[in-house]
């Protein structure tokens, strides 16, 4: 069960990363994982995002209307991220809540330096063959331990050079078949309970209020700006979360 003195907390970090959301159109579950992580155990934090990040993805994927397409075109990608994601978590049964925090922490770092990098190129028609099951299985292996994947497919993503309505369309199924054996295996292995579930639907108003606040802030706010302030957190979250 959470408090009603971490839930207040809790609720104004989900805001957050609706907000997050809303400006910059990803980030939540890599901004909300890690805040959480400071005021509740590793395991219970990622069990809270189920539902917005479910919900979000179902959304988004309905919207795109790219199913067939998607999963076609990525399904190697997705059934080697499906397989090392269920790797992952039934390696890191037993870990210690520092432990978890520790992996949590690397990966935020991992994820600012892609970020921060933001790697330029095309991937030709013969690359792709091979290199997205292999994005597949290093993204599965970040998720089982971690719970996030985003950068790394999302630079895999636009490194295709897809037009806007695909991208979003095509990564949203991603996620979402991504996420579905995440959560499932994180709840079978005992990572996270059915309470945290409960919790994680309540969690879905804070974040519509933060995207709300996102769309219009996005409107007003010099994005460069924003995404260096939002890569400055994640920087100092991921290294708090490697040193406590």
């Amino acid at each position: 069960m959470i408090s009603l003195a971490l839930a207040v907390p809790a609720a104004l970090m989900f805001v957050a990363g609706g907000v997050v959301k809303g400006t910059l159109g990803v980030g939540l579950p890599l901004l909300v994982v890690p805040l959480l992580t400071l005021i509740l155990p590793a395991s219970q934090a990622m069990g809270l995002l189920v539902m917005p990040v479910l919900v979000s993805n179902v959304y988004q994927a309905l919207q795109g209307g790219l199913w067939r397409i998607s999963v076609r075109r990525f399904g190697t990608l997705m059934a080697a991220q499906a397989a090392t994601t269920l790797l992952a978590i039934y390696w890191s049964i037993g870990w210690s809540g520092k432990s978890l925090d520790r992996a949590m922490g690397l990966t935020v770092l991992v994820a600012v330096a892609v970020m921060i990098v933001q790697p330029k190129g095309t991937i030709s028609s013969a690359q792709e063959k091979w290199l997205g099951p292999l994005v597949g299985a290093l993204a599965g292996a970040m998720a089982g331990m971690s719970s996030l994947t985003g950068p790394l497919l999302i630079t895999y993503m636009m490194a295709l050079r897809l037009p806007r309505d695909v991208f979003v369309g095509s990564i949203s199924v991603v996620y979402l078949l991504g996420a579905l054996p995440m959560y499932a295996g994180m709840l079978w292995w005992g990572r996270f309970g059915w309470s945290e579930v409960g919790w994680s639907t309540l969690a879905l108003l804070p974040v519509y209020a933060g995207l709300l606040m996102g769309t219009r802030l996005r409107e007003r706010l010099n994005e460069k700006q924003f995404r260096l302030l939002l890569l400055a957190l994640l920087l100092f979250l991921g290294t708090l979360l490697m040193v406590r």
